[in-house]
């Protein structure tokens, strides 16, 4: 009989020994976009996000992800209201003024929070930015949409957005180029289809903060002209440029002018030969990559 009770003892000892681990939750890190928003946990910011994907190659960020509301127990029962743009900040990923849309299929930008500074709308299908989809963010900062299939940019689209300072649409299908806004200091439009008469002669010329402009891998015929005197870097590799004057980067009427800020001409890829055009180069620190011969 004594066996026995320690049988059965043992039998029901040993599953209270061994209780099931708890669940454990790992924490989530976020791409860092170099920019000055502080990146904290979803939880901070009262969402939580299940990832599967997440790379930090410095180029993407996959966003196969599902996005739950989060709230205190005070909060469960109170309805979303229409100032939260729920809607898109379940589709997207919404942090700190800073909105990620990335890789999820979107034909259209979203309708975007009031305080949105940064966009990131990398690898979708957008078509068209239309002028009504900044007509009332005029908090941006930097516009990402690389990656997607932008044939058309409606006149005024980016006019409103005077605190823009970033702005890429590279790999897209644009033909033309639409009006900038003024504090931009870096544009990105390489690997698109843009001619050089789809650049107006004034695009760039207001633009007293563009430091970095990239135009590689298009369809050029020309370097476009009045570069600003703020630009650092230029890159035009893989155009259809033919000839330059010497008022192309330079001021024929000027010997002593001097492009004190351009660290670095790209033209490389292009079927001009740079040695016809020395006097073109006259006022740069350092001669543009290219062919020579």
């Amino acid at each position: 009989m004594e066996t026995l009770q320690a049988t059965f003892f043992l039998f029901v000892f040993v599953p209270l020994v061994n209780p099931a681990p708890p669940l454990q939750q790992e924490s989530l890190q976020f791409y860092e976009y170099d920019t000055d928003v502080s990146m904290g946990s979803l939880t901070q910011q009262d969402y939580e996000m299940q990832s599967n994907d997440i790379r930090k190659d410095g180029t993407n960020i996959s966003l196969d992800t599902s996005l739950m509301l989060q709230s205190d127990d005070s909060q469960l029962d109170v309805p979303p209201t229409k100032d939260t743009n729920l809607p898109t900040c379940l589709l997207c990923v919404c942090l700190s003024g800073s909105v990620y849309c990335e890789e999820i299929d979107i034909e259209a930008v979203p309708p975007l929070p009031k305080e949105t500074a940064y966009l990131y709308a990398r690898f979708n299908k957008i078509k068209r930015i239309a002028a009504s989809d900044f007509a009332d963010i005029t908090t941006l900062r930097r516009i990402d949409f690389s990656g997607n299939r932008i044939e058309e940019i409606e006149d005024g689209a980016f006019s409103k957005l005077l605190l823009l300072e970033e702005l890429s649409l590279a790999e897209n299908r644009l033909v033309k180029l639409p009006v900038l806004p003024p504090k931009l200091t870096t544009f990105n439009a390489n690997q698109n289809r843009i001619k050089s008469r789809g650049i107006k002669a004034n695009a760039f010329k207001k633009l007293t903060n563009l430091a970095y402009l990239y135009l590689g891998h298009n369809a050029l015929e020309s370097v476009p002209l009045n570069l600003p005197e703020s630009l650092r870097i230029l890159h035009l590799q893989y155009n259809n440029i033919t000839t330059i004057t010497d008022d192309t980067f330079c001021k024929s009427n000027n010997t002593r002018y001097i492009r004190t800020r351009m660290d670095e001409i790209r033209m490389e890829g292009n079927p001009i030969v740079l040695a016809k055009h020395v006097n073109a180069f006259s006022c740069l620190r350092m001669l543009p990559v290219g062919t020579y011969y």
